[in-house]
C-alpha cells in the first residue's frame, strides 16, 4: 500500500559507450544541485502548467489511470473524500521553490534508495522447468466454481438495460484561405483543446533508397526552428502545460498538440512554427540518428517487432514502403544527410495536401481567425508523387529466424490484406473480431483456453493506403510451436468453412459498435479519429453511420467477406524461435518453401 509512503524514480538509458558507473553519477550532480539549490521560478512555474493540464486532460476519460473513476477512487481511498480534485490542484499552487528544496533534503538522500543497474549479457534464467503437457479442454465448461453458487440472490441475475442511442460527432469542414483544410468538434465541459496537423505524406512517400525518411523528418520537426532551437521549443511546451509530438506514420505525418483552452493560441503558433520553420540542424540529426539507432537494436530484443520486421521484408520487399517499419532501418539511417530531410519536407510539407483537425472546448468564431494567424501566409505547392514497388511474393512458406535457448516463439502468419478503402472494411472488422480481435474470438480461446499453449493469441488486418498485411499470431510455447501453428490454421480454415452463429455476430458486432464511443472520449483521440476522415478521403458522417453499417452485416456475408480475405494454402508463417527445437516439427506441416532469415529479414544462405 502507498497509504504510509510513495516512491521516487530516475530512469535513465544510457547511450551505446556510456557505463552505467557515469549515468549514476551525471543524475547524482542534478540531485545534488537541486538539494542544494531547488528549482528556479521558471522550472517551478513550467512543472505547476504540466500537472493542471495533466490532471484536467485525464479528466475526459472516465476509466483508466488518471481518469474520472481513477481519479475520486483515489481521493476516497487515501484522503477520505472524493472532492479533493480543487484543493490537489491548489497544492501544486502553493508549492514554492523552498519547499520543493527541503523536501529533496529531507527525502531524496543517497542513504535512502536502491541503485539498479539493467546491463546487456547473456541472461541466466536457471535450470529448464518442466513444462506439463495441457490437456485439451472444453471451452464451453471454462471457468471456475462461482463463490457462493447457492446464494439466493444469485437465483436472479441482473438483467441488461436497453442500449442506448449512439451518437457520434460529425466535423465541421471547411478550408483557410490558403487551402489548408479544417475540421472543428467542438467538445463542451472541461477547457482542453486537442489540435494535428496532418499531411498526406507519411513513410509510403520515402524514396526507395531511403527506408525511414518521412520518420526521421518528422522527429526533427521539433529540433529546431528559425526562431527556436530545441530546448527552447520543449521549454515553451512545457511553459504552456501543452504535450507537442511529431510523427509519421505509413500514409501521413503529424504534428500535434493538446493545451488546456487558455492557452491554445499560444501552443497553436509553436505548433505551426515547428511545421512551417524548421532547420533541421546538424547536430540534433546526428543526436536523433543515435536515438533511433539505438531504438532499431532494443526492437532486436523483441521477437514480436522481429517478426513482424521479417514479415514486412518478406512480404513487400526491403525497398518497398511497407516492407520495413517507420523507423526505417540501420542502413538507410547511416545514409540520410541534411539534404535529404530538407528535401521530404520541400516536397511534402503543403497546405494544399494537409489537415488541421481541432476538436475541444473553443468556439468557431474564436478558431477562425487563431488558424488563418497561424497557417495563412503558408504557400501552396505539388507533393512529390509517392512509387511504391510491387510485392516481394505473396507465396506460402515458412520463415525461420534463430533465436537460440528461447524459451518461446513468436509465430506470426500473414498473407496480404485489404486497403482501407475496401467496400468490404466493415464486413472485414466483424470477422476479425470474432476471428482474432477478443479475448474470446476463436484463435484465443483455442489457443489459450482450450490447449494452454500461449498467454495470447489474436488476428488483424492492417489497412493503409494501399493493402496491408491480414495476420494471425501468438507467442507460444517453444515446445508446441508446431502444434499450435496448425491450431491457426484449423481456426482460419473454420472461418471460412462455417458461418458466424448468432451470438458470434452479437458479440461482434456490439464489441465493434460500444468501442466506438471511446475513439471519442479524449480530445486526442478524438483528432486521430477525424484525420482518417481527411487522409483516406472518407466522407464527414462516415463514423456516426458506421454503427448502422455493422448492424447490417449478415452471416451470409461475413463468411463470403471470410472466403475473400483468408486464404490458408497462401498463408506463409514467420517462426521467432529456438530454430534446433522448431525446425523439424514445423517442416513436418508442409507450409511450403522454408527459408531462414536473420532479425533484419535478410536470408541467411
Amino acid at each position: 500500500s502507498l497509504m504510509l509512503g510513495s516512491e521516487f524514480q530516475v530512469q535513465a538509458t544510457a547511450r551505446p559507450g556510456v557505463k552505467p558507473e557515469d549515468l549514476e553519477k551525471a543524475i547524482n550532480a542534478e540531485l545534488e544541485a537541486f538539494r542544494a539549490n531547488g528549482p528556479t521560478e521558471e522550472e517551478l512555474n513550467r512543472a505547476r502548467n504540466v500537472l493542471e493540464s495533466r490532471i484536467i486532460e485525464g479528466l475526459e476519460t472516465l476509466g483508466g489511470f488518471g481518469g474520472v473513476a481513477d481519479r475520486l477512487n483515489s481521493y476516497n481511498h487515501y484522503l477520505g473524500t472524493p472532492d479533493f480534485l480543487g484543493a490537489d490542484i491548489a497544492r501544486y499552487e502553493s508549492a514554492s521553490v523552498d519547499s520543493l528544496k527541503a523536501f529533496a533534503q529531507n527525502q531524496l538522500g543517497n542513504n535512502q534508495r536502491v541503485v539498479v543497474y539493467g546491463v546487456p549479457g547473456k541472461q541466466d534464467l536457471g535450470a529448464d522447468v518442466p513444462t506439463p503437457k495441457a490437456e485439451a479442454k472444453d471451452t464451453a465448461k471454462l471457468g471456475g466454481e462461482p463463490v457462493n453458487a447457492d446464494a439466493e440472490w444469485r437465483k436472479d441475475p441482473p438483467k441488461p438495460g436497453p442500449s442506448s442511442a449512439l451518437h457520434l460527432p460529425v466535423p465541421q469542414e471547411f478550408k483557410l484561405s490558403n487551402g489548408l483544410t479544417v475540421l472543428y468538434s467542438e467538445r463542451l465541459g472541461l477547457p482542453v483543446v486537442a489540435a494535428s496537423l496532418v499531411l498526406r505524406s507519411g513513410s509510403g512517400a520515402n524514396p526507395a533508397d531511403k527506408p525511414g525518411l518521412a520518420s526521421f523528418a518528422a522527429r526533427m520537426l521539433q529540433q529546431g526552428t528559425t526562431t527556436r532551437n530545441a530546448l527552447q521549443i520543449a521549454d515553451s511546451a512545457a511553459d504552456l502545460g501543452a504535450s507537442l509530438g511529431s510523427r509519421a506514420s505509413m500514409d501521413s505525418s503529424t504534428v500535434g498538440t493538446q493545451v488546456l483552452t487558455r492557452n491554445f493560441p499560444e501552443a497553436l503558433e509553436l505548433l505551426a512554427d515547428v511545421a512551417l520553420h524548421p532547420t533541421f540542424p546538424k547536430d540534433e540529426i546526428e543526436r536523433v540518428r543515435k536515438e533511433r539507432e539505438a531504438a532499431l537494436v532494443q526492437e532486436k530484443d523483441d521477437p514480436f517487432s522481429v517478426a513482424t520486421r521479417v514479415m514486412r521484408t518478406a512480404l513487400y520487399g526491403p525497398h518497398n514502403p511497407y516492407g520495413y517499419p517507420d523507423v526505417g532501418t540501420s542502413d538507410s539511417l547511416k545514409t540520410i544527410s541534411r539534404e535529404d530531410l530538407l528535401k521530404f519536407w520541400q516536397e511534402h510539407y503543403f497546405p494544399n495536401d494537409a489537415a488541421i483537425i481541432v476538436a475541444g472546448n473553443i468556439k468557431l468564431a474564436t478558431l477562425k481567425p487563431l488558424l488563418e494567424k497561424a497557417f495563412g501566409a503558408w504557400k501552396q505547392g505539388q507533393p512529390a508523387t509517392a512509387v511504391s514497388g510491387a510485392l516481394e511474393t505473396s507465396d506460402a512458406r515458412l520463415i525461420l529466424v534463430d533465436r537460440p535457448g528461447a524459451p518461446q516463439t513468436a509465430l506470426e502468419c500473414y498473407e496480404l490484406g485489404a486497403a482501407r478503402s475496401t467496400p468490404d472494411y466493415v464486413p472485414l472488422e466483424v470477422v476479425n473480431t470474432e476471428l482474432g480481435g477478443l479475448f474470446s474470438s476463436r484463435i484465443n480461446m483455442n489457443l489459450r483456453e482450450a490447449h494452454g499453449y500461449t498467454y495470447g493469441a489474436g488476428s488483424t488486418f492492417a489497412y493503409h493506403r494501399q493493402p496491408g498485411p491480414f495476420l494471425a499470431y501468438s507467442a507460444v510455447r517453444t515446445d508446441v510451436t508446431a502444434p499450435a501453428t496448425t491450431e491457426i490454421f484449423n481456426e482460419l480454415r473454420r472461418m471460412r468453412d462455417t458461418q458466424m452463429t448468432p451470438e458470434e455476430m452479437k458479440l461482434s458486432k456490439d464489441s465493434i459498435t460500444r468501442s466506438m464511443p471511446g475513439r471519442f472520449e479524449h480530445g486526442g483521440d478524438a483528432v486521430g479519429t477525424f484525420a482518417e476522415l481527411f487522409i483516406y478521403g472518407l466522407p464527414l458522417d462516415y463514423f456516426s453511420k458506421f454503427p448502422d453499417a455493422v448492424d447490417a452485416v449478415n452471416p451470409e456475408q461475413a463468411q463470403a467477406t471470410a472466403q475473400k480475405y483468408i486464404h490458408p494454402e497462401k498463408i506463409a508463417v514467420v517462426a521467432v524461435g529456438d530454430r534446433s527445437k522448431i525446425e523439424d516439427e514445423m517442416k513436418k506441416l508442409n507450409l511450403g518453401k522454408m527459408e531462414v532469415r536473420d532479425p533484419d529479414g535478410k536470408i541467411v544462405p
